[in-house]
């Protein structure tokens, strides 16, 4: 399984409603400590397509807090 993967699936377990980017970023580097901002962000699409194939209830909220981290400032 491709690394973006792993990293989507944390994302899509740990992500909240209203969760802020930065939180977001810090409990998914818990688990893959090398991850990127970038990285997160776009697992993070990868997790918004994935539930969207899989007829996910959690779609909006994915797309909302991977649009969120993508645009927030970066922490790197």
């Amino acid at each position: 399984m491709p690394e973006i993967a792993r990293i989507a699936e944390t994302v899509e377990r740990l992500a909240k409603p209203d969760m802020k980017p930065k939180d977001l970023v810090a409990a998914v580097r818990k688990e893959h400590p090398h991850a990127s901002k970038k990285e997160v962000s776009r697992a993070a699409f990868y997790a918004v397509i994935v539930a969207s194939e899989n007829a996910s209830d959690r779609v909006a909220e994915l797309h909302n807090i991977a649009f969120d981290t993508r645009n927030s400032q970066d922490d790197d």
